[in-house]
């Protein structure tokens, strides 16, 4: 429902996950991730396990009641040892992407800091019967000389069991930790970017990959700048773009050449000498980069705000929006505490008229770019009952504060939303929350 001042209501509608204090390090939701139809919703965690939830199909007549119930859970990756450089390989999964519907299975891309995996995720009700020389479960029990007669195996029907199997391993091309990974539009190439390479991939090779951004300085102490994030244009196979950690971004043209260290665009805002401090570099490197559905714009993730790119004007954003200025004056302390480097996301809404992102304290914010306005909002246990309205929270960094504001002192810094996803065709979001994944809708 819109309100008189046109803005979305939302209501709480599920969150999944025990809602207990104690978190196991294993359940944390590291990536979130709907389909192309938005029926399919999955995450990955630190432990390694993608969990896919599928839309109750009984609720779609009804849109007053939208469940996600899980559909798949699978152990995508396991923890593994580097002995020629002695380090830990993580399974904490950092990127889920789902490949376009072909047929009656789906398909995802899931990587850790390594290892990408292609998954066929499918549905089985039918199962074999009357093999003449084996069981059910494909044991040999008679000598083929002994079979007199011959019997034709049928399908008979069973109960629905959902499998996911690795179809593709694409292993041992990235020195450095794999940070993103993006399905082109002609869906049979995708890119995967560490801090210093892109590579390019077919879906269908596993043995061999083309590097086409390659960073790397011959003298690593020249090093100034690491990739942070990289995205194939939605309907141009030939241009992607990659941010830095100094706060830009390059469009690249894969027709232009082989490798595209030569960019084609550079987007870069000029720094605001006023501003100038000595956590300016640090919190204008891009943690997050999005193109708008119809292609025409992208947006960019910063430590305190988000910025939207339009591809024909590379000189300055055409719209900025302020996340959680009120943590300027704390930089300091984040910084002291690592929570400076945190790596918020930010998403489109299916129309490109909404930007969500996430903040501290469970705080996630949404922001209307026709009207400019924005809400903060707050995924917590306290609003966990159905159809209860999310009312808009506000940090208070004066002396005097309001009965429902919440002071800038009394931030949880260890409860923030990194992940974020927007259905593609209607309002309803997915945030994660630590272990906690909430789904919230529009009122109807």
């Amino acid at each position: 429902m819109i309100e008189g001042n046109g803005e979305i209501q939302w209501t709480f509608s599920q969150v999944k996950g025990t809602l207990e204090d104690e978190v196991t390090d294993a359940d944390i939701i590291s990536c979130v991730e709907f389909n192309s139809d938005g029926e399919l919703l999955a995450t990955g965690d630190k432990g390694g396990r993608v969990v896919i939830f599928q839309r109750d199909q009984s609720s779609v007549p009804n849109p007053r009641r939208t469940e996600y119930n899980v559909y798949s859970t699978f152990q995508s990756h396991e923890p593994e040892f580097d002995y020629l450089k002695s380090l830990e390989i993580e399974e904490k999964i950092n990127k889920i992407r789902w490949l376009r519907r072909k047929n009656a299975a789906n398909f995802l891309l899931s990587t850790n800091d390594k290892t990408i995996k292609l998954w066929k995720v499918s549905e089985r009700d039918k199962r074999i019967d009357g093999y003449n020389l084996k069981d059910d479960s494909g044991q040999v029990l008679r000598d083929p000389n002994s079979v007199t007669s011959l019997r034709v195996p049928i399908l008979t029907s069973m109960d629905l069991t959902v499998e996911a199997s690795p179809r593709r391993i694409f292993a041992n091309a990235h020195t450095y930790h794999i940070n993103s990974i993006s399905v082109n539009s002609d869906q049979e190439t995708y890119l995967s970017a560490d801090d210093l390479r892109i590579n390019l991939w077919n879906l269908e090779i596993t043995d061999e990959s083309f590097n086409i951004v390659d960073i790397k300085p011959v003298n690593m102490e020249e090093l100034t700048e690491v990739i942070t994030a990289a995205e194939f244009h939605p309907s141009q196979c030939n241009l992607f773009v990659y941010s830095s950690s100094k706060g830009i971004i390059r469009l690249c043209d894969m027709r232009a050449a082989a490798l595209c260290d030569q960019h084609a665009k550079i987007f870069e805002e000029p720094e605001d000498p006023t501003n100038r401090s000595f956590f300016s570099e640090i919190i204008s490197s891009i943690s997050g980069i999005k193109f708008s559905n119809n292609g025409r714009y992208m947006i960019s993730r910063d430590y305190l705000s988000v910025k939207v790119w339009d591809l024909h004007m590379d000189s300055r954003p055409i719209e900025s929006y302020l996340v959680h200025e009120y943590l300027r004056s704390k930089l300091c302390s984040l910084y002291e505490n690592d929570y400076i480097f945190d790596k918020f996301e930010c998403c489109f809404n299916g129309t490109d008229s909404y930007i969500m992102t996430g903040s501290y304290n469970n705080f996630f914010k949404i922001f209307d770019r026709q009207t400019k306005r924005d809400v903060m909002l707050e995924a917590s246990k306290e609003i966990a009952k159905p159809r209860t309205i999310l009312k808009p929270r506000r940090v208070c960094t004066t002396g005097k504060k309001k009965k429902e504001e919440i002071s800038v002192d009394s931030l949880d810094f260890n409860r923030k939303i990194l992940h974020t996803a927007w259905h593609p065709n209607e309002n309803i979001i997915a945030v994660a929350a630590t272990n906690n994944l909430y789904l919230f809708q529009d009122r109807l």
